[in-house]
């Protein structure tokens, strides 16, 4: 079992840059040549991974099968292609879904004049039949300027993505679920017990599992694991906003 809070640190993911082809990835779990047994999935949460791409750089078309692939672009423009007949180009704040399902095959590309990064999640589905299936969600059509947006309902793997952005001084609580990944996309971030859970006097504090508030930067993640005591809440720290998305599962 996974510790409560399980804070990864954005400098200890594993690195697979291809300098030449003008690709630099971090992976935050076991992910090709980079195998650790230790780290192979949270819940139905496979692989989360940081993409960045050079104009005109980009992956080749590549097969995938019984996965359900999310992705969540932060600057510049990703063009996809894939072998259902979808073409699309994913800007930022819009949510892209993929259901690879018995199989699909698909490219994607940095085809801007401007460097494109993007975060791109794979979760294991609960059963392995079906056929691909793809969908954009826009981010014009998503409610702007709200602390904490369900961006994404994915069923099929028992999961939902949240988008949250913090405001300094203002608590917010961590969606509930059994199991949580979160991922700061920008700012920074304490997270602990809610303010009615903190012992009078010790506002860092976790009494309850003898550990401190986690602080999270650009990059780092946190994997939030039964058994839960009381909700958690996140707050902005260091005198501006902050944005992450928080995976919510079933397990």
């Amino acid at each position: 079992m996974v510790r409560v809070i399980d804070v990864r640190r954005s400098g200890d993911r594993y690195r697979g840059s291809e300098p030449p082809s003008g690709i630099s990835s971090l992976h935050a779990f076991s992910f090709g040549r980079h195998y650790d047994p230790d780290n192979l999935r949270f819940g139905p949460l496979l692989a989360c991974n940081e993409e960045r791409l050079a104009p005109g750089a980009g992956f080749d078309e590549h097969p995938h099968s019984h996965t359900e692939i999310v992705t969540w672009v932060t600057e510049g423009e990703l063009t996809h292609q894939d072998s259902t007949g979808h073409t699309t180009v994913v800007r930022p704040g819009d949510v892209q879904h993929l259901s690879a399902a018995s199989g699909v095959r698909h490219v994607e590309r940095n085809d801007g004049p401007a460097p494109l990064a993007f975060l791109q999640m794979w979760l294991a589905p609960l059963t392995w039949d079906g056929t691909p299936a793809y969908s954009l969600i826009r981010r014009e059509d998503l409610p702007q300027d709200h602390p904490d947006t369900v961006v994404l309902t994915l069923p099929a793997a028992a999961a939902t993505l949240h988008h949250l952005q913090l405001t300094p001084g203002r608590p917010q609580p961590l969606p509930e679920a059994p199991l949580r990944y979160v991922h700061v996309l920008n700012g920074q971030v304490r997270f602990g017990p809610a303010p009615a859970e903190a012992p009078s006097g010790a506002p860092e504090a976790d009494v309850r599992h003898g550990a401190p508030a986690a602080e999270l930067g650009p990059g780092d993640s946190a994997r939030i694991g039964a058994p839960a005591e009381g909700p958690l809440t996140l707050m902005a720290h260091g005198g501006a906003p902050a944005e992450l998305l928080v995976w919510a599962m079933e397990g």
